[in-house]
């Protein structure tokens, strides 16, 4: 008789997914929902595309909550102080120069661009997955990571990406 094994937990998966989903999170924002309990995971995708599209939302929130912030207290002309900017997701693979020219090139792309090859290249996603989690078209994925692509092919020395 063969054993099944044990059905695994919703924190037994998301244990396993810390790590990539944490490198997401730096790349996005500061704080996540899941373990809050503000994002609940109803089973309509993968575990991984859930934990991916809730760190993105929660990274639009937050840039939307600190620029309303910023214009409430420009009505009443108070200087913001300007927050520390989140750790850059890079830091542990920039022990190369190859790292560190991919991670400057990235950042001479779009914001969509950047955000579909990180998906695809760091997180190990499907270009499907990828616009799932951004929230946008299989189609319109497909275009901004080969846009992205040769982009990096024009700021990489050749040698950087062989």
């Amino acid at each position: 008789m063969v054993e099944r094994p044990a059905a695994r937990t919703l924190e037994d998966e998301l244990e396993e997914l810390h790590p990539l989903a944490f490198g997401w999170a730096l790349a996005c924002c500061r704080r996540e929902r899941v373990l809050a309990g503000a994002a609940r995971f109803d089973g309509r995708s993968s575990l991984k595309t859930w934990l991916f599209s809730v760190i993105r939302r929660t990274a639009a929130s937050e840039r939307r909550r600190e620029w309303m912030t910023g214009r409430f207290l420009a009505r009443f002309a108070v200087q913001r102080a300007v927050p520390e900017p989140p750790p850059d997701p890079f830091t542990p693979v920039a022990a190369s120069e190859r790292a560190q020219a991919v991670a400057r090139a990235l950042k001479h792309l779009s914001g969509r661009q950047r955000e579909i090859l990180h998906l695809v290249f760091y997180q190990g996603m499907t270009i499907e997955e990828a616009a799932d989690v951004t929230g946008i078209s299989v189609g319109s994925a497909r275009v901004h990571y080969e846009r992205g692509k040769a982009r990096l092919r024009l700021l990489l020395p050749a040698e950087a990406y062989r």
